[in-house]
């Protein structure tokens, strides 16, 4: 029961940033794309499931990772849109997102998108990118939070 208690109060706050994250793009012009939610069954059909799945697992070993997925979405599309340059890793020369400054202790929740990204190129290989797994990860950690109180 105290489970459930904590989970409200974290539902609303997950609902209220996805309001302010996904609403703004259904006002994008018609000559952007924009990702449906079956615009992977014909090419990769168990996209959905597989990562539904591996939300709900992070979210049963971490009730705050939810609001560290769509904190990741957000941060991504923030600046210069949803592209996935906050998962880039540290490169010769070249500083990836996941340790730049504002976000080396302060963004969680990237070996749950590796671990996710790493089995759906096993089942899809190049097919799914890295922005897309990641909105799709930010929408099922809110709907999963929203729609029930013990995963």
């Amino acid at each position: 029961m105290a489970t459930s208690c904590r989970l409200i109060p974290l539902s609303i706050v997950c609902m209220s940033l996805a309001v302010a994250v996904f609403v703004p793009s259904t006002l994008v012009s018609a000559g952007h794309s924009l990702l449906h939610p079956s615009f992977y069954d014909y090419k990769c059909p168990d996209l959905q499931k597989l990562v539904q799945s591996k939300v709900e697992a992070a979210i049963r070993r971490d009730q705050r990772m939810p609001a560290s997925l769509l904190r990741l979405h957000f941060h991504d599309c923030f600046v210069n849109g949803c592209d996935g340059s906050i998962l880039l890793d540290d490169g010769p020369g070249f500083v990836g997102e996941k340790t730049a400054a504002p976000n080396l202790n302060s963004a969680r929740g990237f070996e749950v998108i590796d671990e996710i990204k790493q089995e759906v190129e096993a089942v899809c290989p190049e097919i799914v990118s890295c922005a897309d797994i990641l909105a799709i990860v930010a929408r099922d950690s809110v709907f999963l939070v929203s729609t029930s109180t013990a995963i």
